[in-house]
């Protein structure tokens, strides 16, 4: 797929972000999970106070990919405290990688990895870690392609229910 572009999210970006992180999320998960907790956790989730909030956090970016102006899939990226568990200032947290189910297998995925990479290279990262629920292949095998490996577990909660994300990482320096 040629003429994706790869910029960088901001505050005037928020209704852009609200809707592909709400299609994307809904995309990957509906079949997974009951209406009801897809519901509370696309309102809360991605509501506008926290998507403001998200934007403007200075250890976090956003990155939207494109086609002729046209949203197809994001990242979002974390340092040090803002990272969802770990935490760590020598470590970069790849938080989402979503794109539209109409250009899943067109590499638009790996694109947005790979400026991650990117960034985790300039950021001086000594690894990359990520959580992936438990119940999605697709990504799982995704992350493995690219080298990652299982380190442990945590608990996502998605509405009401507890679900398990498998953290993974990937070794840039010894």
């Amino acid at each position: 797929m040629h003429n994706i572009e790869i910029r960088i999210a901001t505050v005037n970006d928020i209704d852009q972000l609200q809707q592909i992180g709400r299609q994307t999320f809904s995309e990957t998960f509906s079949e997974g999970n009951t209406e009801a907790n897809m519901k509370k956790y696309l309102e809360e989730g991605f509501s506008v106070e926290k998507l403001t909030t998200e934007l403007q956090n200075k250890n976090s970016e956003f990155y939207f990919a494109s086609v002729n102006g046209d949203m197809i899939g994001y990242l979002k990226l974390n340092f040090g405290p803002s990272q969802t568990e770990l935490k760590d200032d020598k470590a970069l947290e790849i938080e989402r990688i979503y794109v539209l189910k109409e250009f899943h297998g067109k590499k638009v995925g790996q694109l947005l990895y790979e400026h991650a990479m990117k960034i985790a290279k300039q950021t001086d990262a000594d690894y990359v870690w990520l959580g992936v629920w438990e119940e999605n292949p697709r990504a799982i095998n995704f992350y493995k392609k690219n080298g990652f490996v299982e380190f442990d577990k945590h608990v996502f909660k998605l509405g009401d229910d507890e679900q398990t994300d498998i953290m993974m990482k990937l070794q840039l320096k010894n």
